[in-house]
């Protein structure tokens, strides 16, 4: 399984940007997806995340709450972040994960089975 986000880029403070995660598998809509984020000098830290299936369940980081939003399309195995009102802290660069079996909390990044190589995002005021 292979995982490749795109969309990053520049923004200014407000503006908005939308990352895709292409995946490589037959059967995408069994994995839950995530995203993650790691500035520099800071630890990885959980963006969101969406159910397997059909997403009927997402979560988010509590400092992205409001303005990001996951989504899926299982027909073009992918997944999507959009990101609005966005604010210099936000830059860093953002992964895509793909887990399928393990049961914990979606913010724990040790539960993804596979990631992507991560697309730079970075906001200016």
């Amino acid at each position: 399984v292979q995982l490749q986000a795109s969309g990053g880029g520049s923004a200014k403070a407000g503006e908005s940007l939308r990352l895709s995660c292409a995946v490589s598998t037959r059967i995408f809509s069994s994995y839950a997806m995530g995203w993650f984020r790691q500035a520099p000098g800071k630890e990885r830290e959980f963006v969101a995340a969406i159910t397997s299936g059909s997403g009927d369940s997402v979560y988010y980081g509590d400092s992205v709450k409001g303005r990001f939003t996951i989504s899926r399309d299982n027909a073009h195995d992918t997944t999507y972040l959009q990101m609005n009102s966005l604010k210099t802290e936000d830059t860093a660069v953002y992964y895509c994960a793909a887990r399928k079996y393990y049961s914990g909390a979606y913010s724990n990044a040790g539960g993804y089975d596979y990631w992507g190589p991560g697309t730079q995002v970075t906001v200016s005021s």
